[in-house]
């Protein structure tokens, strides 16, 4: 049973931890076109150097 005093908190704060982590990619939009990079890649536009 005193293993539960060090696996209880330890869990809270790795589950508060990946909230807050979750929320910063949200906040820096690392989710704003999860179709776009998906349908890129298909493209024949693509090359190996980039357009000046």
């Amino acid at each position: 049973m005193e293993v539960l005093t060090i696996l209880i908190p330890v869990s809270l704060f790795l589950g508060a931890l990946g909230l807050v982590l979750f929320f910063w990619t949200m906040r820096h939009r690392q989710y704003e076109d999860p179709e776009g990079d998906s349908r890129r890649i298909l493209t024949s536009d693509w090359d190996d150097h980039p357009k000046p």
